[in-house]
């Protein structure tokens, strides 16, 4: 099975001025370190902010592009891990070892974990069409 795991964000989160200090980076490095080691971890990377991003909207036929930063979102993906385990309890221990603030400091963080939909999922999907997204993604990686 694979799982999503996103560090969720906010704008105002996005927007807050302080320091990240190099233990922050280093447990993250150890703690991808562990997923790598431990033959969990596909991918994994950090989000630029969304000032850099856009937004798609298709609505009635028409396509709207909106640039970031994305004020009016409530939250949104800062970064993410792609792993694969044998079951939800296996990503969810992973999940929590996801490097936090510490107790005490008032910080905060939110990640989600998601199982990452398979074909095999998809009953109304015809298995011609399967077969073809098979193709697909073997010439893709």
């Amino acid at each position: 099975m694979r799982y999503l795991m996103s560090i969720m964000s906010s704008p105002e989160s996005e927007a807050a001025d302080y320091e990240v200090g190099p233990e922050v980076y280093e447990a993250m490095a150890k703690y991808n370190e562990d997923l790598v080691k431990a033959g969990v971890l596909l991918t994994g990377e950090g989000l630029a902010p969304t000032a850099e991003g856009a937004e798609v909207v298709f609505r009635d036929g028409e396509v709207t592009v909106t640039d970031g930063p994305f004020t009016e979102a409530k939250e949104f993906i800062a970064g993410y891990w792609v792993i694969q385990v044998s079951s939800r309890e296996e990503a969810l221990e992973w999940a929590k070892r996801v490097p936090h603030p510490p107790a005490g400091t008032g910080g905060e963080m939110k990640l989600q974990l998601r199982r990452i939909g398979e074909l095999e999922d998809m009953d109304e999907m015809p298995e011609d069409l399967k077969e073809r997204e098979r193709e697909l993604r073997a010439k893709g990686h």
